[in-house]
């Protein structure tokens, strides 16, 4: 879904948000622009509830674990900051602006 059909659902299902809301992985306030909800178990899988990201740690899930891995091992936020490589990853985009997007590249494990 595009960003301003995203923006559209959002504003018309909870308005303009009042409050600020905190991404649930990287525990920064997420700017309007950038909030993206999140099913910890799929939706494929039967997931229902989602919870808002920035979309960097949003699309840093999705390229880093498969839709089965994040149903069976990965369907919380503790679950996934215990996952080294998502861990590091944490660290470091804490140390960005709230704003601050960057090109999210496939694990090699998913690209072969």
């Amino acid at each position: 879904m595009g960003k301003i059909k995203r923006k559209e659902l959002l504003e018309k299902e909870f308005g303009t948000p009042k409050v600020p809301v905190t991404c649930t992985l990287c525990l920064r306030v997420i700017p309007y622009h950038q909030m993206e909800a999140h099913h910890f178990i799929p939706k494929s899988k039967g997931g229902v509830q989602t919870e808002y990201l920035h979309s960097i740690c949003h699309r840093q899930i999705h390229a880093l674990f498969t839709e089965a891995e994040l149903a069976q091992q990965f369907n919380t936020a503790d679950a996934l900051l215990r996952h080294p490589e998502f861990a590091k990853f944490i660290a470091w985009v804490k140390t960005k602006p709230i704003d601050f997007k960057t090109r999210t590249r496939k694990s090699e494990r998913l690209r072969s």
